[in-house]
């Protein structure tokens, strides 16, 4: 078996190597805002996540894929914090500061996979990218997790925390 690979084509160029695709938000940042779009580059994360989980490499064929492989590794950062929480609203206040947080860019000595990723030229730019996605990201996945009226986390994605998407994790070792 084969791991997905996005199929969003890139249209409005790219920060670092990965590409700055339109995504459906509300969250201010350098993507380009797109609400009539089907499926963004979040949506494909989401619904690829369970499958992509599982392996160990991953042959990243596009810039698109760069994006895939960041939301998807954020994906088990926000379910390592959903897993602890006991309702919807202690799963917002946790995900909206985790968005927020200070995180390794490409190109500094803590981001888990620099020998894929290019320092960006414009870190400014990449940070702003990456809280949007992050914060997206963070938004979709609690509905996601949250779905059933007992205001618990869903088990069936939560027991995907614990494990790392090409072996990486976003967090740093023993968080």
């Amino acid at each position: 078996p084969q791991a997905y690979h996005s199929e969003i084509r890139p249209v409005h160029g790219s920060v670092g190597n990965m590409a700055l695709l339109q995504l459906r938000t509300q969250v201010r940042g350098p993507a380009p805002i797109a609400m009539d779009v089907d499926n963004d580059i979040v949506d494909e994360s989401l619904y690829y996540y369970k499958s992509n989980i599982f392996f160990r490499t991953y042959e990243v064929k596009s810039e698109v894929d760069r994006v895939l492989i960041y939301v998807t590794l954020y994906i088990t950062e926000c379910l390592k914090k959903l897993a602890r929480c006991a309702s919807k609203s202690q799963g917002q206040q946790e995900l909206s500061s985790l968005a927020i947080e200070r995180f390794d860019l490409p190109g500094d000595p803590g981001f888990p996979l620099n020998s894929v990723y290019a320092r960006p030229e414009d870190p400014e730019k990449m940070r702003q990218y990456l809280q949007q996605l992050r914060s997206e990201t963070g938004s979709r996945l609690l509905e996601l997790v949250f779905n059933a009226p007992d205001d618990k986390p869903n088990k069936w994605w939560t027991c995907f925390a614990k494990r790392k998407f090409m072996e990486k994790s976003l967090s740093p070792p023993g968080l």
